[in-house]
């Protein structure tokens, strides 16, 4: 095993309650993250990584109704099994409110899970809760995600399970104007100026995280410039934050569409401060 003790987080929990924004905060924080993992898979997994000496320190494991019928069942004697070889893991699970999960489906026209099985929405929704009942009932941590949007869920993650105890987490956030700013932002900067890569045809339908779209923004002196003037402020004043023992910052970086220079600036944000800072997640609101 690696010279420091790992964390190692299994997350489950009701489909639209918000495990895989869940997960993908763990992955932005460093962990080494495994969805839908087989239960009986999960001893053999973790023994390879944490008997590596270079291995991930922190994991996360997802895991859901798709798994294999019966495999559910499994987890008690799992997590026993794990923690009886001296890498104990952390049961968390994510849920919300009945009506919630209806609304969330409605809204983004997703198929749940266990549809398939000729069940309504409503009907699936219960199926799954009656389903893993008890696992919700084992769990370390349940987190219920009613009243938090996926930008409150991202920061209770990663205040929770960053890589240490201490350090500023940075969150870099690109939106939409025309849908609103983000509720919980910090600083607000306006790409709206820059020139803007959605009236080339063949940028159109990329983001701003295709190479396609970096290497034309790039081409740009006032793009250069902006992010560079960003870069300085930011450079200057988020240690001002530390010093006052803050825990988490968002910057949020909007454009119009949410797809292009927005998502741009806040990836290359991100990759800066990364060097100087554990805790650096990235979200963009309007392509997640």
């Amino acid at each position: 095993m690696n010279g420091e003790a790992s964390r190692i987080v299994v997350l489950t929990g009701l489909s639209g309650g918000g495990k895989t924004v869940a997960l993908r905060a763990l992955e932005d924080l460093g962990y080494y993250c495994v969805d839908n993992l087989p239960v009986a898979l999960m001893p053999a997994l973790v023994r390879a990584l944490v008997s590596d000496v270079a291995g991930p320190r922190r994991i996360a494991i997802g895991v859901d109704v798709r798994t294999r019928g019966g495999e559910l069942e499994r987890m008690p004697t799992v997590l026993a099994e794990l923690a009886a070889a001296g890498t104990a893991a952390e049961l968390v699970f994510v849920e919300a409110r009945d009506e919630v999960l209806l609304k969330r489906y409605a809204e983004t026209r997703r198929r749940h899970p266990l549809s398939g099985a000729g069940l309504s929405l409503a009907g699936a929704i219960a199926r799954e809760r009656t389903l893993l009942k008890p696992l919700a009932a084992l769990a370390d941590r349940v987190i219920d995600s009613s009243e938090l949007n996926v930008h409150q869920l991202r920061r209770l993650i990663a205040t929770g399970y960053g890589l240490s105890e201490r350090g500023l987490t940075l969150m870099f956030e690109s939106f939409a104007y025309r849908k609103g700013l983000p509720p919980d932002a910090d600083f607000v900067f306006d790409a709206r100026c820059l020139p803007n890569p959605h009236w080339e045809p063949t940028l159109r339908p990329l983001s701003g995280k295709d190479a396609a779209v970096r290497t034309y923004l790039e081409a740009q002196p006032a793009v250069r410039e902006y992010l560079a003037d960003l870069i300085r402020l930011l450079d200057t004043w988020l240690p001002r934050f530390e010093g006052e023992d803050r825990s988490y910052v968002t910057v949020s970086i909007g454009c119009t569409g949410g797809r292009h220079r927005s998502v741009y600036l806040a990836e290359r944000l991100a990759e800066h401060f990364r060097d100087g800072h554990a805790h650096v997640l990235s979200f963009h609101r309007e392509i997640e």
